[in-house]
């Protein structure tokens, strides 16, 4: 904590959120050198597996500041605690990098999503942090993680597994096998998209779960937090995975099949609230791939949780043997329901 200039003293640490990705800690009773006074902040050790250049997201978290302070001064954005020598990230040697933020005071996150407001409330947070900055200049936007939303690498992933993979665990998984296969479609569609120069790159957030929304003692969203995975991309993606992660009542954990459903007022929320900030943003050509972004994403993600099974859970891991099998089973329910409800929701 001295990089920071904070005072251990009477440092309390204690693991925060329920985060996968990275290590989170909250700190309290830290007290900075410079200004004194008891504060609460947040402490997080970025996972190197996943983010092979934790400098490329110390880079965009700090090029989005710097454009916000300048143009939206008034947007409430969680900003790094700087080192004393100015830096965004201490690197220690066998441990990694450590990043400090401010704890904000009166807010809270959310792990599960359970109103249709919350879902409104979330997509308008999303939306807006896109418009923002929708300004900067994207050559200067550093890519985390490669291929993160690339649906046609996932796809190849999974025909290349079709040939490779445990054979035993191919045969069982055949019916799921073929549904995937039956919607290529979704991909040709994407690789179409990405062609069409009415479909924009912009600022993504990428990981759009409910988790990754502040909210105030009213339940109104305050800002989006978490921007690991923030560079550049497509619109979908951050529709795509708020509808794949509020649609449906229940997890991608879920083996009960018959629970899975599409909320359509949850559908319109998002809609809605992403609309409501990116109307003056989007293309006439991207406001026509609202529901494609649902499928894209839901899609994507069965073929990821399948492929991983059938290359023997090298990915993700499984907490039984068949966990990425049922996961894999679940997205697929829930991107029959997304088309079967597709006439009352567009």
């Amino acid at each position: 904590m001295k990089a920071f200039g904070l005072s251990e003293d009477s440092l309390r640490i204690e693991t925060f959120g329920s985060g996968l990705i990275n290590y989170t800690w909250i700190l309290n009773g830290c007290y900075p050198e410079t200004s004194g006074g008891n504060k609460t902040y947040i402490l997080q050790r970025v996972n190197h597996s996943v983010f092979k250049k934790p400098r490329n997201i110390a880079s965009n978290i700090r090029l989005i500041a710097e454009s916000l302070k300048k143009h939206h001064p008034d947007y409430f954005f969680v900003a790094p605690v700087l080192t004393l020598k100015g830096e965004d990230m201490v690197y220690r040697k066998g441990e990694g990098y450590f990043r400090l933020f401010p704890f904000v005071l009166g807010s809270h996150s959310k792990d599960v999503v359970e109103t249709a407001e919350q879902a409104f409330e979330a997509a308008v947070q999303f939306g807006r942090f896109t418009r923002l900055l929708s300004d900067v200049d994207m050559s200067q936007v550093k890519v985390t993680i490669p291929h993160f939303h690339d649906i046609e690498l996932r796809y190849q992933q999974f025909l290349k597994a079709l040939k490779t993979g445990n054979t035993e665990r191919i045969q069982q998984s055949d019916a799921r096998i073929k549904t995937l296969l039956e919607h290529a479609d979704i991909v040709k569609t994407y690789k179409t998209l990405k062609s069409n120069p009415e479909f924009k790159l912009r600022i993504t957030h990428h990981d759009t779960k409910i988790s990754n929304v502040l909210f105030d003692a009213q339940d109104k969203g305050l800002c989006v937090i978490d921007l690991d995975t923030v560079m550049p991309g497509y619109f979908i993606s951050d529709v795509g995975d708020m509808m794949r992660t509020y649609l449906s009542p229940v997890s991608e954990e879920e083996t009960d099949f018959t629970k899975i459903h599409v909320r359509k007022d949850f559908y319109k929320a998002i809609v809605d609230g992403y609309f409501s900030e990116m109307k003056d943003v989007l293309t006439q050509t991207e406001k026509q791939y609202f529901f494609y972004a649902g499928a894209f994403m839901i899609y994507m993600q069965a073929l990821r949780f399948l492929t991983d099974y059938l290359n023997d859970d090298v990915y993700y891991g499984a907490k039984y043997p068949e966990h990425n099998l049922n996961r894999a089973h679940n997205q697929i329910v829930l991107l029959d329901c997304l088309f079967e409800n597709k006439a009352d929701v567009i």
